[in-house]
Formats: structure tokens, C-alpha cells, sequence
């Protein structure tokens, strides 16, 4: 099996049922890129036009404002998850994030035009594609009902399970950003982790 088989194999295998013929069909539209530390798979009001699945790094989805000259940090993406802003990809129109690559990375990705055409000539990947969107539907409510329901606390434990070694990977102030603190208000949160663990 070949790295490019293996890698969208791995994750979609929790997605969706496609059979080693329906990947073997599709693995041809998919292609590898490496993006280096600090570059952009995508940009903010720029249309993202690919699909793609990390093989390698770690990703953050952040919001610039201008008018504050802040940047939020919105979501994290790490080996063997899908890489995209959705809404941009489907719809075709403007980005309003940054994906910036936090480590060098690797990326396995296919291009919107052939998606497209690989769900013209299979049902099975039609599939794949309601099940795609209906990941990252629950991706995106479940980040919104962090934020209105969760502490502080327990958005920091649902970061640490969805990106396991994400404490070593990325720098304090952008996981502080994520989850709407300041940095002193990260470090008491490990403080009372550690002192809960002991």
C-alpha cells in the first residue's frame, strides 16, 4: 500500500465505508504538498480551493481583526484530521480565516474541480462527501457549545484529548487564544490540572 493510500485510509476509515476499489478509484485525484512552518494552506478572503488531510504538523485556523489587530485562534488540525474551511470550499467564496502551518507540514490534498468529479462518478464517494460535511457540521456546533457552555477548564481538556501532544507542539499564547484567556489564566488552569493529578 502506498504512503498516499495508506494516509486517506486512515482517515476516513472512522468516516466512512469505502472499499479498497472505491479508494484505489479516488487516489489518483489526491495529491502531496509540503507547507513550511509559518506559510498558509489558506488565506483570510482568499477562496480555499482544496480538501486535505494532514500527514504531517500541526495546523491553527485563526480570524484577523483588523480594527483590533488581534488574531483569534478558532480551531487546531494535527495528523490524520481533515484541513480545510469548509464553508469556503463547498460554497466557493472567501475565506474568513487563516490556516497557517505551526511546525513544517505535509499535506495530502484534492482540489475542489475534482472532488467534484469524483462524486459524479461514484456513489460511494457521494457518500463520502455527506458524511464529510456532516463531520465538520458537528465540528463547528460542537466548538459553538464549547464556548457557550463549557469552562475555561474543560475547553482545555477537550483541546489536550483532540490534539494529544498539542502542550508540546504549540506555544502557550496561541492555546490561550483558543480557549478566549489570557496566558496567566492558562498557567492556573495547568496549575490546579497538575495539582489534581498528584
Amino acid at each position: 500500500m502506498s504512503d498516499r493510500s495508506h494516509l486517506l485510509q486512515e482517515a476516513i476509515k472512522n468516516l466512512t465505508g469505502l472499499t479498497d476499489t472505491d479508494l484505489s478509484a479516488g487516489l489518483p485525484y489526491w495529491k502531496k504538498r509540503k507547507i513550511t512552518k509559518g506559510d498558509f494552506f489558506n488565506k483570510q478572503s482568499v477562496v480555499c480551493q482544496d480538501l486535505g488531510i494532514v500527514a504531517q504538523g500541526i495546523f491553527r485556523v485563526y480570524y484577523y481583526d483588523e480594527t483590533t489587530n488581534e488574531e483569534k485562534n478558532i480551531f487546531f488540525f494535527s495528523e490524520n484530521q481533515f484541513i480545510v474551511s469548509f464553508r469556503s470550499f463547498i460554497f466557493q467564496f472567501p475565506c474568513k480565516y487563516y490556516i497557517e502551518a505551526l511546525e513544517d507540514a505535509e499535506i495530502l490534498y484534492i482540489p475542489y474541480q475534482d472532488l467534484q468529479q469524483l462524486y459524479d462518478q461514484s456513489k460511494e464517494w457521494q457518500k463520502f462527501g455527506r458524511l464529510l460535511a456532516e463531520h465538520f457540521f458537528n465540528q463547528s456546533q460542537g466548538r459553538t457549545e464549547d464556548l457557550l457552555f463549557l469552562s475555561h477548564e474543560a475547553r482545555y481538556l477537550n483541546l489536550v484529548k483532540t490534539h494529544s501532544n498539542i502542550l508540546e507542539r504549540v506555544q502557550a499564547y496561541h492555546i490561550a487564544s483558543f480557549l478566549g484567556i489570557k496566558n496567566p489564566s492558562l498557567s492556573r488552569i495547568r496549575k490546579r490540572l497538575q495539582e489534581k493529578t498528584r
